[in-house]
């Protein structure tokens, strides 16, 4: 389970989504799984920005893993990872894509500004849900991640 991959503590997750019924399935299917994580939603790119920059930020924690989406309003997905990678206190944050987006060249440029995978938005509960599962199998079970603290 993601309580055991990060040393007795909750998985931090921050979900960078602008459309709350993705937000919202997600969270259900996080429910729905009874994965021990905490998911921080923000709504786009400059938000999340702000979140991971500024430690008090509403009770900021650094994430152990970013869902980020490409198409958002203000600062779109491509600009926000750029900016995280370019951060140094921020460019070892593993970075997930999930957008509705499957074309080539958004997928070519994630790579290109080294998101650390890329995945085609599921459509419905059931496939969130297998979102979810796989990221607790694969981020939380088997990668082995930097040690993260909170930032408050």
């Amino acid at each position: 389970m993601i309580r055991d991959a990060v040393a007795g503590r909750l998985a931090e997750i921050l979900l960078v989504e602008d459309d709350p019924a993705d937000a919202l399935l997600m969270r259900r299917a996080l429910t729905q799984s009874r994965l021990s994580l905490n998911l921080t939603w923000v709504e786009d790119g400059e938000e999340a920005l702000d979140y991971l920059r500024d430690p008090g930020h509403n009770g900021a924690v650094r994430p152990d893993l970013i869902l980020l989406d490409l198409n958002m309003p203000k600062k779109g997905g491509h600009v926000v990872l750029a900016e995280i990678r370019e951060d140094p206190k921020l460019t070892d944050l593993p970075v997930v894509i999930l957008t509705t987006s499957q074309a080539e060249e958004d997928v070519a440029r994630s790579y290109a500004l080294h998101a650390n995978a890329y995945i085609a938005k599921p459509v419905g509960l059931p496939g969130f849900l297998k979102v979810v599962e796989s990221i607790d199998g694969f981020w939380f079970s088997v990668v082995v991640l930097p040690e993260t603290r909170k930032t408050r």
